[in-house]
């Protein structure tokens, strides 16, 4: 059982570093050329190696391709949004609806698409008085903002008297990693702690986002690799953090949250004592 558990953890660690870019770790395949599909990393390895400059004007070709096909579908006629473009209403005639004036293509129940997509007149640009662009927030995702960094301190093993202690961490998601499904937007996160008393943990998993109006809860669990330090001791090398967050949007791409984990061995050592640690999150998109 631990060996297959080790085996799972270190699959994952490699998947993730092999998929994001924005680490600083050694790449057999990072001057590839780009057209090659996302896992075939024999065209990666025998493909003629590319500069940084020739990559990124092969990328930014993709991108704006991405771009036009997705306002091709979300362009709609001047007289369409004058029909649906509404003068927004206040609630009880004092506070503003964030969901006023929603983007008709959002679905009925997705409320952070309805907060994040508006029609109004700032956003409508005509073309040649027959066709409009409404760009939606996930274009403007594919522009720039595709990396999200989160700071986090806390406290780690808040319910244990003895061995509670501040921590400070750092943790990487990528959104153009992002898979849409019934369970909701997955996508794989990396990242790790040290503690006051030197113990840390080095992470890589998956989180799952639920937006509620302005709120976002997201719940996520990661395999990693623990060492105590001069701290507590978890029984075994190999841990497994539940974590779920709640955050608040600051701005576009500054977002404010809390989080509560449970880091524990699933019984795999002599001992499984567990951690419970509460953290404050600072997210900033790039």
């Amino acid at each position: 059982m631990r060996k297959i558990a080790s085996i799972i953890f270190a699959s994952l660690l490699i998947v993730c570093f092999m998929e994001l870019d924005s680490f600083a770790f050694s790449n057999p395949w990072k001057n590839s050329n780009p057209e090659c599909k996302k896992f075939d990393f024999n065209c990666k390895r025998t493909s003629k190696k590319i500069t940084k400059e020739e990559a990124q004007k092969i990328k930014n070709v993709k991108k704006k391709q991405k771009i036009e096909k997705i306002q091709k579908l979300e362009k709609v006629s001047i007289e369409e949004n004058k029909n649906v473009y509404k003068e927004p209403k206040k609630i009880f005639g004092i506070f503003e609806n964030p969901y006023a004036n929603a983007d008709p293509k959002c679905k009925k129940f997705d409320l952070g698409c309805k907060r994040r997509n508006k029609i109004t007149p700032g956003e409508i640009q005509s073309n040649n008085n027959e066709n409009v662009k409404v760009v939606s927030a996930k274009t403007k995702g594919i522009n720039n903002k595709n990396t999200e960094i989160g700071i986090f301190t806390g406290m780690f093993d808040f319910s244990d008297d003895k061995q509670a202690s501040g921590v400070l961490g750092l943790e990487h998601q990528n959104y153009d990693l992002f898979k849409s499904s019934l369970l909701g937007k997955i996508s794989p996160i990396t990242g790790g702690f040290v503690t006051a008393n030197n113990a840390f943990f080095i992470y890589t998993g998956a989180q799952v986002e639920y937006e509620l109006g302005f709120l976002k809860i997201t719940p996520s669990f990661a395999p990693g690799y623990y060492n105590s330090g001069g701290g507590k001791d978890l029984g075994y090398p190999l841990e497994f953090k539940t974590e779920v967050q709640a955050t608040i949007d600051l701005s576009e791409s500054t977002h404010l949250g809390m989080s509560y984990n449970h880091i524990s061995n699933a019984s795999l050592g002599t001992k499984n004592p567990g951690a419970n640690s509460y953290m404050f999150n600072f997210l900033k998109q790039f």
